[in-house]
């Protein structure tokens, strides 16, 4: 049987039509890398600010490709995160800070600067770095309001610095080939797109209700802090300024009002309804051990489980989702006008029990159905649809289909060659689509439409 037939008989192609699946033609492409014949003339240097998970993301590439990285100094408050990443990377004392204020009183000592500190704390470590002449790899979002996203345009302009921001999914295998059969033009001319998030339940009480993005002020409005990576998308795909954008949403869902009856604060204090519950922290955390990556565990296995109880007890994780000190978003749409009449709309939704984002793009001569994993491309000329699946076109050795060490290896070289031109998601790309984001939510609290000007 193949793959396609199995899996229509198991119901897992609903992205597109039955008749059109008729017509389907497996398509094994060539992986079109256009910078593959490209090196890192000399192994580059770089200090990490932020030794949580993503610094240990950006940093591992460094353990998996020595001879390009060497990861030569850290700054990390907590001492469990910075002795385990000064361990793995070889760091030696004088090289260990304590906050990124600490990196920047001695000169300038090496070629790049990483920043993975909390959204809070881009905008000061960002500046200085620029000041003293480091390249940045800037975790998204870049800042925490356009003025300060301002702020680091100018001090990049202004030092000629290379910067990427950290829209990893422009470096993925998947979204560079929608962006491929876009520009191939066999879609014609791009009328409309429809995208979809779904951040899926479990991620959405981990992260945004009990996690570190849970509060606007203290980081960023969702739409910003998870979706830019698809504002972002949508902007690079589309090709085009937007020009108007309106949104609504609400926390509809994670506050008091909906605790069961008897619920304590703490899913550890004997909740009445904890074994049936979705979010429960116990189940979460402790029996199905996932999303533990937010606890600084000991290594010996034997010793987690109580490590974990420690940190639900007293912990933010532990915390019951309908008790917390949340205030962002369940659930958004955003409609978008783009140059030359083309519409869009984003919906970005918690209650799934999926993840993989989907998209629609329809095209007058074709259209273009994918969920990060296949990718059907219909061409109305020849009414046929071709498939592209992932893996089994290309070879996925990091996270974010691959789009982590991806956006990597294209740094190193636009940082090594001092040539932008290398990365898709350089600072300039990527203002508009956080200037999107800005007013989307903007529009989501007046319930108006606005104008998107760039120049603002």
């Amino acid at each position: 049987m193949k793959r396609r037939d199995a899996l229509k008989s198991l119901g897992l192609l609903p992205l597109v039509s039955p008749t059109a699946l008729e017509n389907v033609v497996e398509k094994t492409y060539e992986w079109n890398d256009k910078h593959s014949h490209l090196r890192v003339e000399k192994k580059m240097t770089a200090i990490v600010c932020g030794a949580g998970a993503r610094g240990n993301v950006y940093g591992g590439y460094a353990l998996q490709y020595p001879d390009e990285l060497d990861i030569i100094a850290v700054a990390e408050p907590i001492p469990f995160r910075i002795n385990k990443f000064s361990d793995k990377h070889e760091i030696p004392k004088e090289n260990q800070f304590v906050t990124w204020e600490h990196v920047f009183n001695k000169p300038k000592f090496a070629d790049f600067i990483i920043i993975t500190t909390p959204d809070d704390l881009h905008h000061g470590p960002a500046m200085k770095a620029l000041e003293m002449g480091y390249d940045l790899l800037l975790e998204k979002p870049i800042a925490q309001s356009w003025e300060e996203c301002k702020e680091i345009l100018d001090a990049q302009k202004r030092n000629k610095s290379i910067v990427a921001v950290c829209h990893v999914l422009r470096y993925s295998p998947y979204y560079r080939k929608v962006k491929e059969v876009i520009d191939s033009g066999v879609l014609g001319k791009m009328v409309s797109v429809q995208h979809f998030e779904p951040i899926q339940h479990v991620h959405m009480a981990h992260s945004f209700v009990r996690g570190n993005w849970r509060k606007e002020a203290e980081t960023n409005p969702i739409i910003l802090a998870k979706s830019c990576h698809d504002m972002d998308m949508l902007r690079w795909w589309i090709g085009s300024e937007c020009e108007y954008i309106s949104s609504f949403g609400s926390l509809s869902w994670f506050k008091e009002e909906n605790a069961p009856e008897g619920a304590p604060d703490r899913c550890t204090d004997g909740c009445p309804i904890e074994s049936e519950c979705p979010y429960s922290a116990l189940k979460i955390y402790h029996r199905k051990r996932s999303w533990t990556y937010v606890f600084d565990l000991p290594e010996e296995k034997e010793k987690q489980g109580d490590a974990i109880m420690e940190y639900l007890k007293n912990g933010p994780y532990g915390r019951c989702v309908y008790k917390c000190d949340n205030d962002v978003n369940d659930h958004q749409i955003v409609s978008m006008q783009f140059k030359n009449d083309i519409t869009c709309s984003f919906s970005m939704e918690a209650f799934t029990d999926y993840w993989g984002r989907r998209t629609r793009i329809m095209g007058s001569m074709g259209c273009l159905v994918g969920d990060e994993q296949d990718l059907y491309i219909a061409n109305f000329k020849t009414d046929t649809v071709e498939n592209w699946n992932v893996k089994e076109n290309t070879k996925i050795t990091s996270g974010h289909g691959g789009g982590d060490h991806g956006l990597m290896r294209d740094f190193l070289l636009a940082s090594s060659k001092n040539d932008a031109s290398l990365l898709t998601s350089n600072l300039d790309a990527s203002m508009e689509s956080h200037l999107m984001a800005f007013l989307a939510e903007k529009s989501r609290k007046a319930k108006e439409t606005l104008k998107v000007e760039i120049g603002v």
